[in-house]
């Protein structure tokens, strides 16, 4: 590799490593020690997976003399690699109060320490790609940190804040208005320019029928009118797995709203800012497929200018946002929450940035797609199966991960993510 280039992954694996230390800078011991649910993982769990991946997968197969910081860290820190072999219980990681904070954190500093040493000196070129992998796994565990701890924060009674300040200001809201696609053969998928995972690949054509996508995300406004009009009591709207989630979970509103109990109370968001009223002019949030689904359908049938309202295919929503520039609130921007629309003219906004947004797709394999060799090889194939596809990235995404050929997934019901939704219509 040319030296410009060892420099660029250097610089660019201190910045990611770096990055994951200051998202938990202002958190304590105890803060990063708890774990919320099994889906979500302790801070310091996240901090340490994150670097068992660079000593598994890297230096112990590419460091000459190598030895692990720690033998037992291999099981305690491998998340689901059984190619690797046995893992720690995932519903039990806020158990493993040893080792400490202080020592997770010394194991990271070697761990850089190695790795930099590695990047400066290895000529094997799938090294220094395994590096870059990792890079993009801690990017994604960036996010995991601030959604696991936001869902761990709030359960807590005195509803804490992660940052003091509130980063919005009221603004007007951009009016909702469908942007028309004529649809046609169009390719989706990774380029092949620059770093994407195995899952956006091979790119490949897909055949578009006409269909047009909402100009902007649905608000948390228009969702309170769903809720008004009984949009969680009513089961014309859900799929019938959805009804039966609603009813057994005793679902009301998103996840993080606290409803008021009398008509003059506003309705309250846990943010990780701390609660507060609602924004209607922000992106909604914090909403499951099967909650996404049944607006849409509520939508189509009560809104005479939203008539045929359904959720996006990602093929639809790929093919537009290539086509759209590389804005929007991300990780970086400190906001943490959602931003208001801001006008840009008559095309589609907010693409990516503010709120995952779910598709009508199922998570499948592409045309051709084959896993990676090896224990890498799991790192999303495995996964294709009753899950559906969210794109775009979110306020919680790192800017440097997303791009429109990015593809994440969740199950039914998952909601603990800065998850919304952007209406399409077929034309």
């Amino acid at each position: 590799m040319p030296s410009a280039h060892r420099t660029a992954l250097a610089h660019h694996y201190q910045t990611v490593r770096e990055r994951s230390l200051a998202l938990a800078a202002p958190l304590s011991p105890e803060d990063c020690q708890a774990q919320s649910m099994p889906d979500a993982s302790p801070v310091k769990w996240h901090l340490a997976h994150v670097t068992w991946f660079f000593e598994t997968f890297v230096l112990e197969a590419f460091e000459p003399g190598f030895e692990p910081f720690h033998p037992a860290f291999r099981v305690l820190y491998n998340s689901y690699y059984n190619g690797v072999g046995e893992q720690f219980t995932r519903h039990q990681r806020g158990l493993v109060t040893r080792p400490d904070l202080a020592e997770v954190k010394a194991w990271r500093a070697q761990v850089d320490e190695r790795v930099l040493r590695l990047i400066a000196q290895t000529e094997n070129a799938e090294a220094l790609r395994l590096i870059e992998l990792g890079l993009h796994h801690e990017q994604q565990h960036q996010e995991l940190l601030l959604t696991d701890l936001k869902h761990l924060l709030s359960i807590n009674p005195l509803q804490p804040a992660y940052l003091p300040a509130w980063p919005l200001a009221r603004v007007s809201a951009v009016p909702a208005r469908w942007v028309e696609m004529e649809g046609g053969l169009v390719e989706v998928g990774h380029t092949g320019s620059g770093f994407a995972f195995d899952n956006e690949s091979p790119r490949h054509r897909q055949w578009l029928a006409p269909h047009a996508l909402m100009n902007r995300p649905v608000t948390h406004g228009e969702w309170l009118d769903f809720v008004h009009d009984g949009g969680y009591t009513d089961p014309r709207w859900w799929l019938s797995a959805g009804w039966d989630w609603v009813r057994s979970q005793r679902i009301e509103a998103p996840l993080y709203w606290t409803l008021p109990g009398g008509a003059s109370e506003p309705v309250r968001v846990f943010t990780l800012h701390g609660t507060v009223s609602l924004d209607p002019h922000t992106p909604v949030t914090h909403i499951s497929y099967f909650e996404a689904d049944a607006f849409a359908r509520w939508a189509s049938a009560t809104r005479s200018e939203w008539a045929g309202a359904r959720l996006p295919l990602e093929g639809e929503w790929e093919a537009s946002a290539a086509q759209q520039p590389m804005q929007g609130s991300f990780q970086e921007s400190g906001a943490l929450h959602p931003m208001p629309c801001r006008e840009g003219g008559g095309g589609l906004l907010q693409m990516f940035g503010d709120v995952w947004e779910w598709t009508a797709s199922s998570y499948s394999a592409y045309p051709g797609f084959a896993p990676s060799e090896g224990a890498v090889g799991e790192y999303n194939g495995k996964f294709m199966v009753n899950q559906y596809v969210l794109r775009g990235g979110s306020c919680a995404t790192p800017a440097s991960h997303i791009r429109a050929s990015y593809r994440n997934f969740f199950p039914t019901d998952a909601r603990w993510q800065f998850t919304g939704l952007r209406l399409a219509r077929s034309m």
